[in-house]
């Protein structure tokens, strides 16, 4: 794997987040999150005519404890500030179209750089603000 593909975010021995910047992927398939994380990212890297074999995934218990978040810039540019969970600042990015920042620790700011189309994605289910952020 490429050593530029992905960035991690490493603060006070916590894994904070990772930037991956897709387009730096070799051929095949790579999973950029470990296992044990509760939000999963992998990037396909295939030529056309790739077959992927027809599957389900199986349906069994899993338990998480908290939200993960995925943001990927699919236009525009944009910065990502983080943070511990007691405000104290970590560190600063930003992310060009076709990069992504996931989230696994910590707290964080977004700011629009240029005009931005971002898909978003965070493992469920969502209980609403209330209950599921707490501003800083």
């Amino acid at each position: 794997m490429n050593k530029n593909l992905k960035n991690e975010i490493i603060a006070k021995g916590i894994h904070i987040a990772t930037i991956i910047k897709p387009n730096l992927s070799s051929e095949g398939l790579s999973f950029l999150t470990d296992d044990e994380n509760f939000i999963q990212v992998g990037l396909w890297n295939y030529k056309k005519g790739k077959r992927l074999d027809t599957h389900y995934h199986n349906t069994f218990s899993r338990e998480s404890f908290k939200t993960n978040e995925s943001v990927y810039v699919v236009r525009g540019k944009i910065k990502c500030n983080l943070y511990f969970e007691n405000g104290e600042f970590i560190s600063s990015h930003i992310l060009d179209e076709g990069e992504m920042i996931i989230q696994f620790n910590g707290a964080h700011e977004y700011f629009i750089e240029e005009d931005a189309l971002v898909i978003e994605n965070k493992n469920g289910p969502y209980f609403g603000p209330e209950k599921d952020r707490t501003r800083i």
